[in-house]
């Protein structure tokens, strides 16, 4: 049987199905989870994919033919699942292609959490495993056990926030027919807020926009709309739900460093002196504040394999990534996409202010280029000559390359799944930014 080995990516598994990942691949990862993590119970979920229903059979007859019990939780966003395998105490498998197109499925895996399978932490394993397709005789088969815990997982997201402290908002939310539509309907209907819904209902064929909310075109209309109904805030979710985007009163898109500057900040208010981690792309905006406010900053590389894993051995109150990626420790030290957002309620209510108000302060001190992707032949060859231009820099290679000036810096790494580079800059002026954003782009793309 040929399988694509570039299914196995650094977080997970994921490609194009059915000529990537199919029904026979599925059995098979169902059973090399089984064999690797000597699993005697699995949660097993999935989003809203239209493959998502075969996948996910095929996956758990994979399991159960190899001894392991699957503790189906049915269709649910990825936040649900964490919790799931969290208050379990067991490995997991979501059938998820995340923010991909309609035409990608894949797994993610949980091992313990907050420990995820990862490239260099399982998944290579798993490749050879899921590759000779010969796996140990079991000795007993698992059987499928129905599990329901939404009531538990919106107490839980509840109780993260004082929800006695909301002042009534207006919100406008697109979940763009990916899951987390019913979940935080759900939990907002607890909540003193008028919600206003755009595509809430998953529909694998994603009849309105992408996925990825980063993408300017799969936010275009829920930041129309902001400004349109005179909405406090606007909320966007990646497709599986995990990540989160935010929309000001004024219907800008607000970057994500930002939005983890500002949630530390306000975190820290309530537990001082924690840290927090932030990844390498961010803009001095994050540590700048969470110094201010008495915490610790801490820099990580990319990737919720890694975030989660630093945070769990730090002990850290809360993650933030550029795109979108918010983690805490009152939640596993996991990712969600509800839970930003009730913080982001509750900070609006405290602070009784604008999000726009609470920006202004960042926008006029720190100017971003945002992430610029660029496809490369040679993406090591491009790194190596910013190395050697920027020799007189601080230079750091934790995640591809950072340089570091005194008064502008920038990373640029490579994408882990397409052959990009990907660069993230920021300086003290506006024109000193799109300047030195225009000189490192003529290197990367000469």
């Amino acid at each position: 049987m040929d399988i694509n080995p570039s299914i196995f990516k650094a977080y997970d598994i994921r490609g194009i199905y059915p000529t990537d990942l199919n029904e026979e691949i599925a059995y098979r990862v169902g059973r090399a989870f089984a064999v690797l993590l000597e699993a005697r119970q699995v949660i097993l979920g999935r989003d809203m994919r239209l493959s998502g229903p075969s996948l996910m059979a095929a996956a758990a007859r994979g399991l159960m033919d190899q001894g392991a019990d699957v503790l189906d939780i049915g269709q649910v966003s990825t936040d649900q699942y964490y919790f799931a395998c969290a208050t379990q105490g067991l490995p997991g498998m979501m059938v998820t292609a995340s923010h991909n197109p309609k035409a990608y499925n894949g797994f993610k895996m949980v091992r313990q959490m907050p420990y995820l399978l990862s490239g260099d932490s399982g998944i290579q394993e798993m490749r050879r495993l899921v590759m000779e397709g010969e796996f140990p005789a079991p000795t007993r088969r698992g059987e499928m056990i129905r599990m329901d815990f939404q009531d538990a997982f919106e107490k839980k997201v509840l109780s993260l926030i004082d929800v006695s402290a909301l002042r009534p908002l207006k919100v406008v939310v697109d979940t763009g027919n990916g899951m987390v539509g019913p979940v935080l309907q759900a939990v907002y209907r607890r909540l003193p807020v008028e919600l206003i819904g755009m595509y809430l209902e998953p529909d694998g064929n994603l009849p309105n926009h992408g996925l990825d909310p980063l993408q300017p075109e799969n936010r275009a209309e829920l930041q129309r709309r902001v400004v349109e109904e005179g909405a406090d805030v606007g909320f966007a979710f990646d497709g599986d739900g995990d990540r989160f985007f935010t929309i000001d009163d004024r219907g800008q898109f607000v970057a994500g460093d930002f939005m983890t500057a500002l949630m530390g900040e306000y975190l820290l208010e309530k537990s001082p002196g924690e840290k927090i981690i932030y990844d390498v792309r961010a803009s001095w905006a994050v540590a700048d504040r969470i110094q201010a406010a008495g915490g610790i900053p801490l820099m990580e590389r990319v990737g919720h394999a890694f975030i989660k894993r630093r945070m769990a051995d730090e002990n850290a109150l809360f993650a933030g990534e550029v795109t979108g990626h918010y983690y805490f420790r009152d939640f596993f030290f996991a990712d969600s996409g509800i839970v930003p957002s009730l913080i982001v309620l509750e900070m609006l209510s405290r602070r009784n202010a604008r999000l726009s108000d609470l920006l202004r302060p960042l926008e006029e001190k720190y100017f971003i280029s945002g992430e610029i992707n660029s496809t490369v032949a040679d993406p090591a060859g491009r790194i190596q000559a910013l190395a050697e231009r920027y020799a007189d820099a601080e230079q750091s290679f934790l995640d591809g390359i950072s340089v570091i000036y005194p008064d502008w810096h920038f990373n640029v790494r490579p994408s882990n799944t397409e052959p990009l580079l990907r660069l993230n800059l920021e300086a003290k002026t506006r024109a000193e930014m799109e300047r030195r954003r225009d000189e490192v782009l003529a290197i990367i793309r000469g």
